[in-house]
């Protein structure tokens, strides 16, 4: 076997290798399954379950907030109207907790039911954010505003941009406490407290912010994706999985109730969906506490800002301002509130570990998206500038290729001199390499480097929203969904259906897309002769069928790309053969190819 079709061989098998191990630890995403109703839970008195400060980080006079009690879903509630949210908030406790985002939709069908983020307790997997103080010094719970506390409307009817709305609650011992809300033409709150002491006494206490999770919400798991805690102190970014915020807890019984970290200056905690993000964001520039914790006995994750106590002397107001970000993650939305002070609010997308390639991937792609208008033909145009960025160093590799098949009678000879010594051949083998200044193992380099590319732009179309329900054309009309054609009913031409896509029998379900990938692989491959040996002959035979079906039920925007890159490196290499003075017998080794399938047909009879 000559040292070319080693290489060639190595990088098919790595590729094959690693786009297996792909497959199984990241498979293509199933349809979202309808959410199974779950039991009301029973209220719980305000204040009855109730975490305190960990010993070293508690604020002085300071208590933690309670974890999040019950309120009836029918609260009396003010509404939310704004370009992008509808919903309201419950009067009953002032928690924003019914929220639907006005410009996306559950399915592809327009008259399909919108995004549903935040829902009351009573519903199914309640969510959440509510705002309070915790009491210090002489005061108890019952004296500030908790879970069930009765709000009434100071000002303003319906909560829309530039119509703030005002709350206010009279303790009767004294403190009278106001909420003012506001909320701009995208996802984010501004929420004022303040407390007016009436008393002849100072009071202490701590103003705080929450989201709450009743339950871990439905979703499939992805090893690439990461849903649950995310959060920023002081430039450090950290996230959380739901299923190890339990693990948590367990280490609180012994040492904290939380996992807690003192956040000096900048940041901000939430919980993160795919697409969707609910998030407390303190005044940046001022320190608090960041919690994330999980109350067992209510299925409870929750997320905390914690901020220092406040001493409000005899006829004095004090007032603290934080926001809330609720909505989808749209990266020039998110990338602006960055721009307005928020910290590396950016990072709350999930860019992974390749981040340094899937941000200016990413960013490239919107930009072309903004010229072209389609996202289909955006990602085409951005493959073709990823072939010219890379176009020297494959020049290189198909030229060492070209030089390697110039010399390969020399290497004939040198195998036949050399007989069973094989350090003589690698030897004189190396020198000729030398000689001639060829790299054998320059072919695999472009290969190599296409991994990453293709893990980022994979993780590009699989997180960001930009290219959720994102048409191409014709039947293309979700980038981040399988192609939804099937060879199995022709393409539609018969009327029987086709298989669900969350099956396994799905796989057997080929698009068109995933046809033209299989097709533009194999011809890639004729580029070249197939090699003598007949093992090597049937790998290379079966390869691009394997990958067809790999792929098959990934995302369209993923094929789409791979269709672009193999019919572009097919024109590059080709073209680089030709000016090597190799002309590349494509319907010849297309043609041999057969041949050997029907040699191995009557070989079998």
């Amino acid at each position: 076997m000559n040292d070319q079709n080693k290489n060639l061989i190595l990088a098919t098998v790595l590729s094959f290798v690693v786009l297996m191990g792909w497959f199984f630890l990241f498979p293509p995403q199933e349809p979202p399954q309808p959410e199974a109703p779950v039991a009301e839970q029973t209220a719980a008195p305000t204040g009855e379950t109730t975490a305190a400060t960990p010993p070293g980080l508690a604020q002085e006079g300071g208590t933690a907030p309670p974890a999040a009690g019950e309120a009836a879903a029918d609260s009396p509630r003010i509404a939310i109207d704004t370009p992008s949210l509808t919903g309201s908030i419950a009067l009953t406790g002032g928690r924003i907790d019914d929220l639907s985002l006005r410009n996306y939709h559950e399915s592809l069908d327009p008259g399909s039911a919108e995004v549903s983020l935040l829902s009351p307790v009573g519903q199914p997997q309640a969510y959440y954010a509510m705002f309070g103080w915790a009491p210090g010094g002489d005061l108890d719970f019952a004296a500030v505003p908790g879970a069930t506390t009765p709000w009434q409307v100071e000002s303003g009817e319906t909560l829309a941009p530039g119509a703030p709305v005002s709350l206010i609650w009279d303790n009767g011992a004294g403190l009278v406490f106001r909420r003012t809300i506001s909320i701009d033409d995208k996802f984010m709150f501004s929420v004022t407290q303040s407390v007016e002491n009436t008393t002849e006494t100072q009071q202490r206490l701590a103003p705080y912010g929450l989201v709450a999770r009743h339950g871990e919400p439905d979703s499939k798991k992805f090893f690439i994706l990461h849903e649950g805690v995310v959060r920023m102190s002081d430039g450090a970014l950290e996230e959380i999985k739901y299923n190890k915020m339990p693990d948590l807890d367990v280490v609180a019984r012994e040492q904290a109730p939380a996992e807690v970290t003192s956040v000096a200056d900048k940041g901000w905690i939430g919980f993160t969906d795919k697409y969707w993000m609910t998030t407390l964001i303190p005044a940046q520039g001022s320190g608090f506490t960041s919690v994330a914790k999980y109350v067992p006995g209510s299925d409870i994750y929750q997320t905390e800002t914690r901020l220092p106590t406040v001493t409000v002397a005899p006829g004095e107001t004090r007032e603290i301002t934080s926001q809330l970000f609720a909505g989808a993650k749209e990266w020039e939305t998110i990338k602006n509130y960055q721009a307005a002070g928020v910290d590396r609010f950016i990072d709350s997308i999930d860019w992974g570990w390749f981040f340094f390639l899937t941000k200016p991937i990413f960013w490239l792609l919107h930009e072309l998206h903004a010229i072209i208008g389609n996202m289909g033909w955006s990602i085409i145009v951005l493959t073709l500038i990823l072939k010219i960025i890379l176009f020297p160093l494959a020049y290189k590799s198909y030229a060492s290729m070209a030089k390697m098949k110039e010399l390969q009678p020399e290497m004939e000879k040198i195998k036949e001199k050399a007989g069973d010594d094989r350090m003589k051949m690698q030897q004189e083998m190396m020198a000729l390499y030398k000689k001639e200044k060829v790299n054998p193992a320059a072919g695999c380099l472009p290969i190599l480097l296409q991994i990453p590319i293709f893990f980022s732009l994979y993780k590009v179309i699989f997180v960001t929203l930009e290219l959720r329900h994102a048409a191409w054309l014709g039947w293309i009309r979700d980038l981040s969904a399988p192609d939804p054609s099937s060879i199995l009913n022709l393409f539609g031409l018969m009327p029987w259906g086709v298989p669900d896509p969350a099956s396994f029998f799905a796989i057997l379900s080929l698009g068109v897309l995933p046809i033209l990938l299989g097709v533009s692989m194999w011809l890639q491959q004729k580029l070249n002769p197939a090699p003598s040996d007949p093992t090597q002959q049937m790998i290379f035979a079966w390869m691009p069928w394997v990958f067809m079906f790999m792929l098959g039920n990934f995302a369209s925007g993923l094929v789409l790309y791979w269709i672009t890159n193999n019919t572009l490196t097919f024109i590059q290499q080709y073209t680089i053969m030709r000016r090597h003075g190799y002309k590349p017998d494509i319907f010849g080794n297309i043609k041999s190819s057969f041949g050997f399938l029907k040699r191995k047909k009557k070989d079998a009879k």
